[in-house]
C-alpha cells in the first residue's frame, strides 16, 4: 500500500522527535562556544580556559574560548541570551552579572530567566588594601577611622564589579558617606596600579589582581574579604576577624547556558563540567591562581547565584547605585 498523504505528516512528529533523541543522546557532535564576556587574561578567561580545555578533551570537541567585552560584560552576555537554545553556547560569568540584574533593568535580556546554571567554578576573596609608604593605616580598624575624619578615593575596575561592591560596603560600615569618592577604572590592573602609584588611598581588589603588589611590598593588605584566612597571604585577617564581618564578601564564576536548553544535554553538561573542574590538574592550577575550587551541582549553583542577585540588588537600591 502506497503511504497516503495523511499518514505522512502524522509521522512527521515522531521523526522529529527522534532526531531530538538522536541529537541528545550524540551531545556533543560538534564545536562548542564559551563566551567570556571580559577581555583576555582575566580571572574570569583564565578558568573558563582551564575547564573549556578539559572539556574538549572530555569530549573530542573544541571548546572555543570567545571573549566578547564590553558593556558592563552585558555584550557578552546577550550573545549567550540569543544563542540557539541546544547546549553548545556556555557564558562564563561572574558576581558582576548578578549585580547587572538590577543596576541595568533595561538590559536586552532577562538575567533570572534566560539562563540557567551549569556549576559555580570557583571563588576568590577581595582583600582591602592601602599603598604601603603613602597611607599609615596598619588595620582595617584605622582605615575606617580615616574614613570618617577625611576625604579618601578608592579605586574599582568599574560601576557594578566586585571591587566597587566592596567599596560601597566599606562606605557604608564605616559612615564615611560621601566622603569616599569612586574612581572606576576599565579593569583591575590599572586600579591597582594607580593605587601602588600612590594615586589612590584604598581599594578592596580581587586578591589575584593585587597579590603581586601585596608580595613586592608596594600594598599593604589590611583584610580578606572570605569566612577564612587565604593560603596566598596567611598573616592578613579576615574582615570578621578585623571586627568588621558586614565586609564579608567573595567573588566568583560559574558556567552557564540558555534556560531553554533540553534536560538531558543539561544533564551531559554538569556531568562532564563537574569532572573537568575536579580534574586533579586542573583543581590545582585554578588554586594557585587564587581560586577556591567550588564545583557546585546546578541545584546548588542555581540556589546561590539567585541568592546573590538579591543580595546585591538591595545594596544597589540601597546605595542609589547607577550605570555610567
Amino acid at each position: 500500500m502506497r503511504p497516503t498523504r495523511r499518514h505522512l505528516l502524522a509521522a512527521l512528529p515522531a521523526a522529529a522527535l527522534i532526531g531530538r533523541a538522536e541529537a541528545q543522546a550524540n551531545f556533543p557532535d560538534r564545536a562548542l562556544r564559551y563566551i567570556v564576556p571580559f577581555p583576555p587574561g582575566g580571572l574570569t578567561d583564565i578558568m573558563a580556559r582551564l575547564v573549556g580545555q578539559k572539556l574538549s578533551d572530555i569530549w573530542g570537541k573544541p571548546v572555543i574560548i570567545e571573549n566578547r567585552a564590553g558593556g558592563n560584560a552585558l555584550i557578552g552576555a546577550d550573545a549567550a541570551a540569543k544563542s540557539p537554545a541546544d547546549g553548545y553556547t556556555l557564558l562564563a560569568i561572574t558576581m558582576t552579572h548578578t549585580v547587572n540584574a538590577s543596576l541595568f533593568p533595561n538590559a536586552p535580556f532577562n538575567f533570572r530567566q534566560d539562563f540557567t546554571a551549569v556549576s559555580v567554578l570557583g571563588s576568590l576573596p577581595l582583600v582591602v588594601v592601602v599603598n604601603a609608604e603613602r597611607n599609615p593605616a596598619r588595620s582595617l580598624a584605622d582605615l575606617l577611622t580615616q574614613a570618617r575624619e577625611r576625604n579618601l578615593n578608592a579605586g574599582s575596575s568599574g560601576n557594578g564589579s566586585p571591587p566597587h561592591l566592596g567599596l560601597e560596603l566599606v562606605r557604608r560600615v564605616s559612615g564615611a558617606g560621601d566622603r569616599i569618592t569612586h574612581v572606576p577604572y576599565r579593569g583591575g590592573a590599572p586600579s591597582v596600579t594607580d593605587l601602588a602609584a600612590g594615586n589612590l588611598d584604598f581599594m578592596v581588589s580581587n586578591l589575584p589582581e593585587c597579590i603581586a603588589q601585596i608580595q613586592g611590598g608596594r600594598l599593604r593588605p589590611l583584610a580578606i574579604t572570605s569566612a577564612e584566612r587565604h593560603p596566598l597571604v596567611p598573616d592578613v585577617p579576615t574582615v570578621r576577624e578585623a571586627g568588621s564581618p558586614e565586609l564579608e564578601m567573595t567573588n566568583w564564576t560559574a558556567m552557564m547556558t540558555n534556560a531553554a536548553v533540553p534536560a538531558p544535554i543539561l544533564a551531559r553538561l554538569e556531568a562532564d563540567t563537574l569532572a573537568a573542574i575536579r580534574d586533579p590538574e586542573v583543581s590545582r592550577r585554578a588554586r594557585d591562581g587564587g581560586f577556591t575550587v567550588e564545583a557546585w551541582d546546578r541545584a546548588r549553583s542555581a540556589a546561590y547565584i539567585s541568592a546573590e542577585t538579591d543580595r546585591w540588588a538591595r545594596l544597589v537600591q540601597e546605595a542609589k547605585l547607577k550605570a555610567d
